[in-house]
């Protein structure tokens, strides 16, 4: 095939919807298509096992604009749940027998009707997970209690760091989002967050700032763990280090860069059977801001809705998605491998 440009993704803006588009260009590289891959570890069709995670996006709006960001986030984004669709998934998650409800953006914390989610979603006794960027909690005042609504809630935190120095979180998530990113974790180990015997979850969240696979996770932890309390006296629980898949501004990023085919490539080379087998759509569903259902979050930003009877959460229809076939395409090979990524980290 010949060389994908800038210039050639630049003239496919004005033929091709944003999604289509992405979507011509994972089919541009010359690869194996992953549901082959997938046949010759005999794990074609990728079926659903159980539906024991909802993880719901309440908007796309976001007080950073991130590199690598895979929704597109930021400020000018106006796609945000109303409370009308939020009251559908309460509805939805009482027909299941979920654990954990996975919220995330955008900021999520930037919905105005956030608090009353998590306080509804609190009293169905469910684990709640909020996806949080750091600086959403010193942003404004009217965030700065965050730490203590979470803790109210017993909301896991799981947090998105970079890295533990500032000139490699900014160059990935903007000038100032580091020093910003540490003041918010203090702010949260204060009230208990990260510390034994406390029972308050925070994590981490990593992902590669170039055109490369994430290290050991195991390994990256102990590091970050290492330099934060040194440097911050920061304590954490777990680190999630997270593979970038070919999408959004990432894929923007691979093709501007010319990595998009090497990346790829490096994907197709490292594909894991085991990580394949507990890709986290298996046990996951993923709500749009719609309302609309997905496999999962990377799905969702690609409008590949469930191959379910309800791909809308008035028609959920909670034994065809648990009985449902996964759609995958090439980005696929992003959660597969080498040790695999999920929004929990490594699964290998």
């Amino acid at each position: 095939m010949g060389v994908l440009t800038h210039k050639s993704l630049s003239a496919q803006k004005h033929e091709l919807s944003e999604v289509d588009r992405q979507l011509e260009l994972l089919k541009q590289a010359d690869l194996t298509p992953f549901q082959d891959k997938l046949s010759e570890t005999d794990l074609f069709p990728l079926k659903a096992l159980n539906v024991d995670v909802f993880q719901i996006n309440v908007g796309k709006m976001c007080n950073q604009v991130c590199n690598h960001c895979h929704v597109d986030a930021g400020p000018d984004r106006k796609e945000i749940m109303t409370r009308e669709t939020m009251q559908q998934c309460l509805d939805a998650i009482d027909k299941t027998t979920c654990s954990t409800v996975d919220l995330t953006g955008g900021a999520p914390e930037m919905n105005p009707d956030f608090r009353w989610f998590v306080e509804q979603l609190s009293a169905k006794g469910k684990k709640i997970i909020v996806r949080c960027n750091l600086t959403i909690i010193v942003a404004n005042k009217k965030y700065n209690d965050l730490p203590e609504f979470f803790k109210k809630h017993k909301i896991e935190v799981a947090s998105s760091l970079p890295y533990f120095t500032s000139a490699k979180t900014d160059a990935q998530r903007g000038d100032g989002v580091f020093d910003k990113s540490i003041k918010a974790l203090k702010m949260l180990n204060e009230v208990g967050y990260g510390k034994e015997g406390t029972g308050l979850v925070l994590d981490l969240v990593y992902n590669p700032s170039g055109a490369f696979l994430p290290p050991d996770q195991l390994s990256l932890q102990a590091d970050f763990k290492k330099k934060l309390k040194t440097r911050f006296d920061i304590v954490f629980n777990q680190l999630y280090a997270i593979t970038n898949l070919p999408i959004s501004r990432y894929l923007e990023y691979l093709v501007a860069s010319e990595n998009y085919e090497g990346y790829m490539n490096k994907l197709v080379e490292a594909y894991n059977p085991v990580a394949a087998s507990n890709v986290m759509c298996r046990n996951t569903i993923s709500i749009g801001w719609d309302g609309y259902i997905f496999d999962c979050d990377f799905n969702q930003m690609l409008d590949l809705k469930v191959a379910a009877k309800g791909q809308h959460l008035k028609d959920f229809d909670i034994e065809s998605l648990v009985n449902r076939t996964i759609i995958v395409n090439q980005h696929c090979y992003g959660c597969t491998a080498g040790s695999g990524s999920s929004c929990g980290g490594t699964v290998a």
